[in-house]
């Protein structure tokens, strides 16, 4: 387990009228800061990687489809650099994935069906200061390989 990776299970209070579902609250423990909230589709054949921030956390749900996510810690003081993990997120076992600072992500897509991913970051995005660091999704020395065929 990559250090600072955090998985919050999320529990769906379902009535006959369809499903709430608690995200994320000022009072979990998981909890560090409120920055934005935004979503982020994929389309199936496509990537969205790598990335990853020196100021904001992530915390990724994905509403919609499933995604295959993945995970490389690039923190030269971190005893887990260098590892590497996998998630599968969808609605069918929902959980929120808090992502440390320097570590590197990404998403794509699993199946045929768009997926989205809701994000609430620590920290708003600053177009002055954008703290949006990348690497190309498939020229790099990450071990770990994604199945679409196309970047982004």
């Amino acid at each position: 387990m990559i250090k600072g990776v955090v998985i919050k299970k999320l529990k769906p209070m379902k009535d006959d009228r369809g499903v709430l579902v608690e995200i994320l609250r000022e009072d979990d423990k998981i909890f560090e800061h409120f920055g934005q909230v935004y979503f982020t589709t994929c389309k199936p054949g496509f990537v969205k990687a790598w990335h990853y921030h020196k100021k904001k956390i992530d915390n990724f749900v994905c509403l919609k489809g499933k995604a295959r996510v993945g995970l490389y810690d690039l923190r030269e003081d971190s005893e887990t650099k260098g590892e590497v993990m996998e998630f599968i997120m969808s609605l069918e076992d929902p959980f929120l994935l808090k992502i440390p600072l320097g570590v590197a992500h990404g998403f794509e897509v699993l199946g045929d069906e768009e997926c989205l991913i809701l994000n609430t970051t620590t920290h708003p995005y600053n177009k002055d200061d954008a703290d949006e660091y990348r690497i190309d999704p498939f020229e790099n020395n990450i071990p770990f390989k994604w199945n679409a065929k196309k970047g982004g």
